[in-house]
């Protein structure tokens, strides 16, 4: 059996992980994390640019998190952009800087959260479970040609299946210390 095929699946497992982690970073947790506004998306001068592109972020107490832009000029349009966004955050300008100030997370928003972690780690399985299948046919098609034996075809779907689990289990990890943090009081 050809280790090729299987190995050729790594990127596109870690695209998976890595997608997975960005989805995170916007789950807002009991601290501040420049990772829940950096990439919101700000009218720049007509275009729109990311958060972290027109101004530097900052968490200078564990609930704040501070937006100094490099154009004062954009105060207003950073401000909108956190307002439109639906993360609930109430950012307050003072014609320097912008702050935001995160509340407390209550018992019955940590669980939410914890909801909305599960669904995201549900649906990352499900992508990995797709590359998995579409692998699966791969070998499925390459015995039926020929190229490949039956027992190639056995051992081909376990080495595969060895894989899709040690990224399950990074998925499961992730998620595990991401509920963590947000059970953290």
């Amino acid at each position: 059996m050809d280790k090729a095929i299987i190995e050729k699946i790594r990127p596109n497992l870690e695209k998976s992980i890595e997608h997975f982690k960005e989805e995170l970073n916007q789950l807002r947790t009991g601290r501040a994390s420049t990772a829940l506004v950096e990439n919101l998306p700000v009218d720049y001068y007509g275009a729109k640019a990311p958060l972290k592109q027109v101004a530097s972020l900052s968490t200078p107490e564990p609930r704040l998190i501070l937006i100094s832009p490099w154009d004062k000029d954009n105060l207003i349009s950073i401000e909108k952009a956190i307002k439109e966004s639906q993360l609930n955050l109430q950012p307050s300008n003072d014609g320097q800087v912008i702050r935001i100030n995160l509340p407390q997370l209550t018992e019955e928003r940590r669980k939410d959260l914890i909801k909305v972690l599960n669904q995201k780690a549900e649906e990352a399985k499900i992508s990995v479970r797709k590359i998995r299948e579409e692998v699966w046919e791969e070998i499925q098609e390459m015995e039926k040609s020929g190229k490949i034996s039956e027992d190639d075809k056995f051992s081909g779907k376990e080495s595969l299946q060895a894989v899709i689990d040690e990224y399950n289990g990074k998925i499961q990890n992730i998620r595990d210390v991401k509920e963590k943090d947000v059970m953290t009081i």
